[in-house]
């Protein structure tokens, strides 16, 4: 097969030798690059999807995943981590293209009238679809593991624990958490440190099962919850968490969060930021934005960093916990694997026919994988930031706090 996909296959190869792998072409004709014993077969089912991957990258490869013109057998995180070679990443979008992106980005800004949009889309999906393949406490965001053989519920509680002693709660503190997802750090630290809190969620799901998961722990005299915007939030607190929130911001608008964190913590309060970050300034990859995360984008270290000089934080401790989020990840793709007949009948109901279903299923499993490997192989990191309101605080000199006994 000569063509210019061969060619770009073969550039990849030589960027990757330790992963070989295979290549099933619509004529029937097949071609092996690399040496060794193949980590996945990739099928290209269409003559015609070629000229797509090869003028949209990753836009048009997942979209024609979706479709199942393209199938993935064996590894599909050894093929994802191509995404990240510079002959790939080399592919220019067509001026079409540019100006749908340049669309997508006006009509997806986070303003308060689209950011609730823009959390639905992804999180009012159903509460039922989240619980087949997240532990039990109902956590979307990175575990903590203190070890390799740690449970993913059991990482989930070790990462409410590490983010409890690094705000150094105590019995008599107010706690604000903006963008509580499902509530299960408010509930964690009500029942283990004995806080009240005050949380908030654009998500009309994650409101619905928080106010009730409140209810069943007889918690509502220490957890208060808002379907609100981060920027409605009122009040003073001697602690602020997010997790997983920055994320969802969008570049332009970092300064609406940062003035809300500086309004809403007390002076020389803690705050613990825990967010999804990535080593290069550059837009959020199309497709995620299309179909995960609308207005979605990931900031570099230094942007946070800068944005928190800009607004009187000071930072005192930055932990990267990439590869706890590319194990937390291999979780939930084992879950969603293991019920996805599950899955299918429940989209079912919800999408109406097989067709959008599959599709919705290989939209996932790509979305799940590529996150993986994104933090295994390219760019993603996970960052847990301890900071202060101001230079005057009561931190300790040393870490010493983080790992006593309790």
């Amino acid at each position: 097969m000569d063509s210019p996909l061969d060619k770009l296959f073969r550039q990849i190869s030589k960027s990757y030798p330790d992963t070989p792998f295979e290549v099933h072409f619509w004529d029937g004709s097949k071609e092996i690059y690399g040496n060794g014993n193949k980590k996945f077969v990739l099928k290209i089912n269409k003559k015609e999807i070629v000229s797509r991957i090869l003028a949209e990258g990753n836009l048009g490869f997942g979209e024609e995943y979706m479709k199942g013109n393209i199938e993935v057998e064996g590894d599909l995180q050894e093929l994802m981590q191509f995404g990240n070679s510079e002959v790939y990443r080399s592919i220019r979008f067509p001026i079409r293209e540019k100006a749908r992106l340049i669309r997508d980005f006006i009509t997806m800004r986070c303003t308060v009238a689209n950011a609730k949009k823009n959390i639905g889309r992804h999180y009012d999906i159903s509460n039922d679809f989240y619980k087949l393949w997240l532990d039990d406490t109902l956590t979307y965001s990175c575990a903590y593991f203190e070890n390799v053989s740690d449970t993913l519920k059991g990482g989930q509680l070790g990462k409410y624990e590490h983010i409890c002693r690094k705000l150094r709660l105590k019995r008599q503190d107010k706690l604000v958490d903006i963008g509580c997802g499902w509530g299960g750090m408010m509930i964690y630290a009500a029942k283990n440190y004995g806080v009240k809190s005050v949380g908030c969620t654009l998500s009309e799901k994650q409101y619905e099962y928080a106010v009730n998961a409140v209810e069943n722990e007889g918690l509502q005299d220490k957890i208060k919850i808002h379907l609100k915007d981060y920027r409605e939030i009122e009040g003073q607190f001697d602690k602020f968490v997010s997790i997983g929130m920055l994320e969802h911001v969008g570049k332009e608008f970092y300064p609406d969060f940062f003035a809300a964190a500086k309004r809403l913590l007390k002076p020389g309060g803690t705050g613990v930021l825990h967010h999804i970050g990535t080593i290069e300034d550059r837009p959020t990859d199309p497709w995620i934005v299309k179909y995960i995360f609308p207005g979605g984008w990931l900031p570099t270290l230094p942007v946070v960093l800068d944005m928190m000089n800009k607004h009187g934080f000071a930072y005192y401790d930055i932990e990267d916990l990439r590869m706890h989020y590319a194990k937390t990840l291999d979780c939930w793709i084992a879950n969603f694997e293991n019920r996805i007949e599950a899955v299918s009948s429940l989209m079912l109901d919800n999408l109406g026919s097989q067709d959008k279903v599959r599709e919705f299923v290989l939209m996932w499993r790509l979305y799940l994988n590529g996150s993986s490997a994104a933090f295994k192989y390219g760019t993603n990191r996970l960052y847990q930031i301890v900071f202060s309101n101001g230079l005057k605080n009561d931190l300790p000199l040393t870490r010493k706090y983080l790992y006593l006994p309790r």
